[in-house]
């Protein structure tokens, strides 16, 4: 595996978590600034706090078990995630609420239509 690519996924990953609070933001950002009343960069902030570490934990535990883990590219990945979380998150916070609230609604469309559209 390439090291230099493992690193640029998770840095594309973690921008597109910085920015959006994707994973679970697509359910818990929506869910806090609709059902909470939250304001969308405090969604998103809320959002990746939860997803930070007790979410994975235990799915790691899991998969470990089984054999099914690539320590080695997923410590790439996720040493990409770290930065790019951060440039994502300072990119968010530097728009206006109503921009970033579009930008959040354009992705997630994004994303439906190409799950709906794929076979």
């Amino acid at each position: 595996m390439d090291a230099v690519l493992a690193i640029v996924i998770g840095l594309v990953g973690g921008v597109f978590g910085g920015v959006f609070g994707v994973g679970g933001g697509i359910v818990l950002v929506p869910g806090m600034v609709y059902l909470l009343g939250f304001a969308q960069h405090r969604a998103q902030g809320t959002s990746l706090l939860t997803l930070l570490l007790p979410v994975g934990l235990f799915g790691v535990i899991a998969y470990h078990k089984e054999g099914q883990i690539d320590f080695r590219v997923g410590l790439l990945i996720a040493a990409g995630f770290l930065g790019g979380a951060y440039l994502g998150s300072k990119f968010a916070l530097s728009l206006p609420e109503v921009v970033l609230r579009r930008c959040f609604a354009a992705f997630l469309l994004v994303v439906a239509v190409q799950l709906f559209a794929k076979k």
